[in-house]
């Protein structure tokens, strides 16, 4: 069963807020975002009319990004920010005016909650969880700019082994738009271990019309940026999520350093 939610105030008292946030007060140039950390629906939406199969899917979710994100942030000391909520809640990294901000089809999947929805029943899913999710990037943002915290943004993202049938080659790929720099030096870092295939601008590239989180939070203020997909076969157990945490640390330290010592950081 599933409700569309006709109420403005989506998420009761007793339900977990939409942002999840680790080291707040970090001092580490570091900031990593996490939009499809989570895959909770909030109890008055029911399923989405979807199965429970269907909610441990990547439709729902980054499959085990959260894990590297948690990790990660750990070992280095990083203040983190992601998202608990799922993708076909609404999505935390599409611009409303994309159609996979509240998807009606996802990877071939019908969402029958997601259809016939009024504005209010729109604008109660962006007041309760994308609303706050991006207000509270934007204010540590802001707050890291008025201390003069230099800001390295790195979005933090999983996709699926095969898509549409064809298998993706790619380990990790580095995801930009306007600027290259990060990326290019992720890329070459993970392409200098040696046993991996990376992605320049794949499986996805990042763009205005089908991104928020890299486009609104970072190219805006003209951080230094990148996004990064991890392959989701990789990363579905803990021992995955640990090797690639491990392996990703000490590679953003090696960039940290090269990024001082070209004086390319600002705040």
């Amino acid at each position: 069963m599933h409700d569309k939610g006709d109420t403005s105030l989506l998420l009761a008292a007793v339900e977990a807020p939409p942002v999840v946030e680790e080291n707040a007060e970090s001092t580490s140039p570091f900031f990593f975002t996490c939009d499809h950390y989570g895959r909770s629906i909030p109890r008055a939406l029911g399923d989405l009319g979807v199965t429970a199969n269907d909610l441990v899917r990547h439709i729902a979710w980054d499959i085990g990004i959260a894990g590297i994100a948690e990790r990660l942030a750990k070992d280095m000391g990083v203040h983190l920010i992601a998202q608990r909520y799922s993708r076909l809640v609404i999505d935390c990294n599409r611009p409303f005016s994309s159609p996979g901000s509240i998807p009606l089809i996802s990877e071939a999947t019908e969402i029958p909650g997601n259809s016939g929805l009024t504005a209010e029943q729109i604008n109660a899913r962006r007041r309760a969880i994308f609303n706050p999710y991006h207000a509270r990037i934007e204010q540590a943002l802001d707050a890291r700019h008025v201390r003069g915290q230099p800001t390295i943004l790195v979005s933090l993202h999983s996709f699926t082994p095969v898509y549409a049938g064809i298998a993706r080659p790619w380990h990790v790929g580095t995801l930009y738009q306007h600027h290259a720099q990060l990326p290019s030096l992720l890329r070459d870092a993970l392409r200098a271990e040696g046993d991996l295939v990376v992605g320049d601008n794949e499986p996805y590239a990042v763009s205005d019309a089908t991104d928020y989180t890299i486009p609104v939070h970072a190219e805006q203020r003209g951080l230094v940026n990148t996004g990064i997909e991890i392959r989701q076969d990789l990363i579905g157990d803990d021992f995955g999520q640990q090797q690639w945490a491990e392996r990703l640390a000490r590679i953003f330290r090696g960039i940290e350093d090269t990024l001082h010592a070209s004086k390319l950081l600002a705040p």
